[in-house]
């Protein structure tokens, strides 16, 4: 079992100090979300910018919405940071549930699925070096892991899940053990059915903070923001955990659903946070 750690988005200048400690303390991935209209730092950008600040974690967007972004530009973006980083970038991605991130990026929310798996295509295409069209010649850089950096998939539809089996992709499963095992069931599914071998990667999430009640209270107050559009704000942020026996409780539950990964996000900004989640669980 690979424990990761999801990093806070409340502070950007402080991650590259996240990075370091995390990778010092053998984490074995950064994760980062992604929102357009939100304070939160843009993903790619950082990720890059935290591929300098380290030399062996993996880097991971959970997920990154694709549909808000132009797909040439994308796959060049991500093949960028698939050679920058040495082959350690995973592209996790999504459709994205706000209507305010697709009215600022004026796309159509009702489309947003369809547009994903237009994405991909073209994405796919220009990773393996193909030419963009008949007019419009390859688009580099070719990035190091042949095809393009892993993919995972994030969401709760059916449809959506069964991007892991159509695309090879993983899961990423962002719920709690008590429920996440149908989502799990779903994604070995859709890779039997489109006939993939072995087994897609899972990776949980989990919302996690260790330290004094005025860490607790910071960052279930960011929770309760982030997750106000959604009318569950108070249910994500009373699914906090906040013991280290909580946490190494949820990490076994999730081993037994046979998850590969487990992220530990963390809506606090003390970065010593790393070190006592490090001591709770590595």
């Amino acid at each position: 079992m690979h424990i990761g750690l999801g990093l806070p988005i409340a502070d950007p200048s402080t991650l590259p100090e996240w990075a370091r400690r995390a990778e010092a303390a053998d984490f074995s991935t950064l994760g980062l979300l992604d929102r357009l209209v939100y304070d939160n730092p843009e993903p790619l950008i950082t990720l890059a910018m935290l591929t300098g600040a380290t030399s062996r974690i993996r880097l991971q967007t959970e997920v990154l919405i694709a549909p808000l972004r132009d797909p040439a530009l994308l796959a060049k973006q991500v093949a960028t940071l698939d050679v920058m980083s040495g082959g350690r970038f995973v592209l996790g991605l999504g459709v994205g549930g706000r209507d305010d991130d697709h009215e600022a990026s004026g796309t159509d929310m009702r489309a947003r699925g369809r547009r994903l798996d237009q994405q991909l295509g073209v994405m796919r295409r220009l990773w393996s070096g193909d030419r963009f069209s008949d007019s419009c010649g390859p688009i580099g850089p070719a990035p190091v892991t042949p095809g393009g950096p892993e993919l995972l998939f994030g969401g709760f539809a059916p449809a959506a899940i069964d991007r892991v089996g159509r695309w090879g992709g993983g899961l990423l499963a962002a719920a709690a053990p008590s429920w996440a095992g149908n989502l799990v069931d779903l994604a070995r599914k859709s890779w039997s059915d489109h006939g993939r071998s072995g087994s897609p990667r899972i990776v949980a999430q989990l919302n996690t903070v260790l330290g004094p009640q005025s860490l607790i209270d910071q960052a279930r107050g960011a929770i309760l923001d982030y997750y106000e559009f959604s009318g569950r704000a108070g249910y994500m942020a009373d699914g906090m955990l906040t013991t280290p026996d909580q946490i190494r409780s949820a990490i076994r539950q999730f081993e037994d659903l046979g998850a590969d990964e487990v992220m530990l996000y963390c809506y606090g900004t003390d970065p010593d946070q790393v070190d006592r989640l490090a001591d709770a669980v590595l």
